[in-house]
């Protein structure tokens, strides 16, 4: 199981269930946005290698421009 995180800057951190927060997630707050069962392949191979994922929302997907 998984834990998500969104912070202000609206970056994603995705981390295994019951591990604190990265050191690199000391800067900002985060806060909890949903607990997961599954992600994808890419994102738990990098969660098993380094202990976290980590990634910018970008925020043209939202916001289409005329």
């Amino acid at each position: 199981m998984f834990e998500v995180y969104l912070n202000e800057r609206r970056d994603l951190l995705v981390i295994e269930k019951g591990t604190p927060l990265p050191l690199i997630a000391t800067s900002g707050k985060w806060k909890m946005r949903k607990r997961v069962a599954r992600v994808s392949v890419e994102i738990e191979s990098t969660v098993q290698a380094q202990g976290y994922y980590v990634r910018r929302i970008s925020e043209s997907k939202n916001h289409r421009a005329a």
